[in-house]
């Protein structure tokens, strides 16, 4: 069970975050997003090179332009770019083809889809060529998470290829559910609101604890 821990922008905090048994970190570029990254993080990343030594960074972009989305791959050594609007196949396909030209540094792409008892997981299907995992969170009013979870039987209908991460209003009381989870394209969690003291700021007992009821370890 691979676990995100997302919306990180504390030095601190992050680095607490990373003696973790945890194998993504999620930045958040979104500027309307109470966990945005802002731009005094950059430096201390830079400086502090082996603090994330073994865990994949994910940034989660909301219908960026495409340089902007090069530009944050680049700068913040980003390994995935997580795309949490409205991004088409086409933009994939496009943000692809200019790595393949270039010599900058490139990152394997993410889809986040928005779940309700309305969506028609078929829609993933167009995106399997162009994204390495999905990621299934709770349809909310705008394009942040909702920290509220979507109904998990609704993963019944999902029949793609393509593996997915687990978001949406997971909380440290979760552990028992998730297992009893059997999805075979289930990878992982994403872990976000419900594991903080403030916008940001993770709980790092509380990630502790649950990684122990979840895996076994910490």
């Amino acid at each position: 069970m691979n676990v995100k821990v997302c919306g990180m922008r504390q030095p601190a905090n992050i680095e607490a975050l990373s003696k973790l048994a945890i194998d993504y970190i999620g930045f958040i570029f979104y500027q309307k997003s109470p966990r945005y990254i802002g731009d005094d993080l950059l430096p201390w990343l830079q400086n502090n090179p082996d603090v994330l030594e073994g865990i994949k960074r994910i940034g989660v972009m909301v219908n960026f332009e495409i340089d902007s989305v090069l530009n944050y791959t680049h700068d913040y050594q980003l390994d995935y770019v997580q795309l949490h609007g409205n991004e088409s196949p086409e933009y994939c396909r496009e943000i692809i083809s200019f790595w393949d030209a270039s010599s900058v540094r490139r990152a394997d792409l993410v889809k986040a889809f928005s779940i309700d008892e309305n969506f028609d997981f078929e829609r993933t299907a167009a995106y399997e060529p162009h994204c390495t995992f999905f990621v299934f969170d709770t349809k909310g009013a705008g394009f942040g998470g909702t920290g509220k979870k979507f109904d998990w039987s609704l993963l019944n209908h999902y029949q793609g290829n393509t593996p997915f991460l687990l978001s949406g209003g997971i909380d440290p009381d979760s552990a028992e559910a998730i297992k009893a989870l059997e999805h075979p394209k289930l990878m992982g969690i994403d872990l976000n609101s419900k594991f903080e003291s403030e916008p940001g700021v993770k709980n790092i007992a509380d990630l502790k604890l649950f990684l122990y009821e979840l895996k076994g370890t910490v």
